[in-house]
């Protein structure tokens, strides 16, 4: 049976989707440079969204167990994506025994939690000893700029840089790196303002700019240790010791 395409939130990426392509992108280029810490490894995916990311991870991990509270979400990852495994469940309370895998993947999911330091919490619970925890989160600093309130209104708090290391420290992690997702050469830094006014005015895409959002590839982005505070994501690998 072929899966129906998830539809559009607002906030949710889905592959295939022209006008939605650099947001994909940017989101897939963080799953590509994460996936080897999955090697091998059984992986829960907390907050899978459309289920493109769990299966990237499910190429090279053991197994891939991928967690979401949405029923639709859920269904449409099982049928779409059989070789990763589905439950669903609240983030809140992880559905899994104690120390029962080696990775945790958290991508773009953080920012939208109540309860930040429990849902950390709980991932340390289901991590074996020397687990790892794989999260990626807006920097707050780029994304809502002079503002401690998120201007998506899908978030309810956004992180800068020394807070999310300050939450995975404070939840009992050791943070093994912190870097940050941003443009490479081949991307146009005012690529974000012009598909906000497209999207903002309503009068449909401008060929020029979606043949330009449609051009973008996972490998246009760049994730470095150098100036994290100026990033676009927060990239954070954290040990559960």
């Amino acid at each position: 049976m072929t899966a129906e395409p998830l539809p559009l939130t607002g906030e949710r990426t889905v592959p295939g989707i022209p006008e939605e392509n650099y947001w994909f992108r940017r989101h897939e280029a963080a799953y590509l440079a994460l996936r080897r810490h999955c090697e091998g490894a059984t992986v829960l995916e907390a907050g899978c969204g459309e289920g493109y990311g769990a299966d990237l991870l499910a190429g090279v991990a053991c197994r891939v167990i991928a967690l979401d509270y949405d029923r639709l979400t859920a269904e449409h990852v099982r049928r779409a994506y059989p070789r990763v495994g589905v439950v669903r469940g609240n983030l809140a309370t992880l559905p899994l025994a104690d120390a029962s895998v080696d990775v945790v993947a958290n991508l773009q999911v953080i920012e939208h939690l109540w309860d930040q330091h429990g849902f950390l919490v709980e991932c340390r619970r289901v991590l074996r000893p020397g687990g790892t925890l794989l999260i990626t989160t807006p920097n707050r600093i780029t994304f809502s700029p002079g503002r401690d309130t998120p201007l998506n209104p899908f978030h309810t708090r956004e992180l800068a840089p020394s807070e999310l290391d300050s939450l995975l420290t404070g939840a009992g992690f050791r943070v093994e790196t912190l870097q940050g997702l941003r443009h490479g050469p081949g991307i146009d830094d005012t690529i974000i303002d012009r598909q906000v006014e497209v999207v903002l005015g309503g009068n449909g895409w401008p060929d020029d700019l979606l043949t330009e959002v449609k051009a973008v590839a996972a490998e246009d982005f760049v994730i470095t240790a150098d100036d994290v505070d100026g990033s676009l994501d927060l990239v954070a690998v954290a040990v559960k010791p």
